[in-house]
């Protein structure tokens, strides 16, 4: 198993050290809702298909994460509160070099 270490800060403003598997194909919205770090209903409601931003993270430190495709681009000029560092973390898969890593939940719309 190969196991990597983020920081996930809550909409609360409440940091957690995660552990997260990268050999189990989880995305960074999927360790969110594992850990209950987003009340259910809040993140993830279109399952992780890019379809409604529910999942937006901002990202605090970046290790070297991929560039962003089309489908994760194009959801996020038509979501709230976007920022310059916004991802989807449905389009986040854990990987080894994401160790590192550091982001806060946006806010729910």
């Amino acid at each position: 198993m190969s196991d990597i270490n983020i920081k996930i800060t809550d909409r609360e403003g409440v940091t957690h050290d995660v552990v997260a598997p990268t050999d189990m194909s989880m995305n960074l919205m999927e360790i969110i809702r594992s850990y209950e770090l987003a009340e259910e209903g809040t993140i993830g409601v279109c399952g992780g298909m890019a379809m409604c931003a529910s999942c937006q993270v901002y990202v605090l430190d970046d290790p070297g994460l991929e560039p962003m495709g089309d489908e994760e681009d194009a959801m996020l000029a038509e979501a709230y509160h976007v920022e310059s560092n916004s991802r989807l973390g449905c389009q986040l898969h854990m990987v080894p070099a994401m160790e590192g890593l550091a982001v806060a939940i946006a806010p729910y719309p």
